[in-house]
């Protein structure tokens, strides 16, 4: 008998959230990915406080798939900047840089899909955050 997919539910208050290293005020949650049945896709919960950023960065042949969940930042993809806020969707190409900033007094929180990749690797064009 084939293996049957399990359907898979986690609660955000169920997963830790870590520190992103080389960036400043800004927290991940992987809410699923293969640790958790998800084997194709890493969703992740991302956090950025006031005054947080994530630098300049770029990850050849993966793109990335957001959602804003709430509060509003700055998004540079490559030479735009752009501002976004709750209830937007972002598509983010592979190979485009791109860098987040909260110049808010509100924390932002958004959903990051991105495809499942042994190869996944970032390349980042700016000096760490912190």
């Amino acid at each position: 008998m084939p293996n049957t997919p399990t359907a898979v539910i986690r609660n955000i208050n169920s997963v830790d959230p870590v520190v992103v290293p080389r960036c400043r005020g800004t927290t991940i949650q992987v809410m699923l990915g293969p640790e958790g049945g998800a084997p194709n896709f890493d969703t992740r919960h991302f956090t950025i406080e006031p005054g947080g950023r994530i630098p300049r960065h770029r990850h050849d042949g993966i793109e990335h798939e957001q959602v804003v969940l709430e509060g509003r930042m700055v998004l540079g993809l490559d030479e735009q900047e752009l501002e976004v806020g709750t209830g937007d969707c972002v598509l983010i190409p592979a190979g485009v840089a791109h860098w987040y900033e909260n110049r808010e007094t509100t924390k932002v929180h958004f959903i990051c899909v991105v495809p499942r990749r042994v190869d996944y690797q970032t390349e980042w064009l700016e000096e760490p955050a912190d």
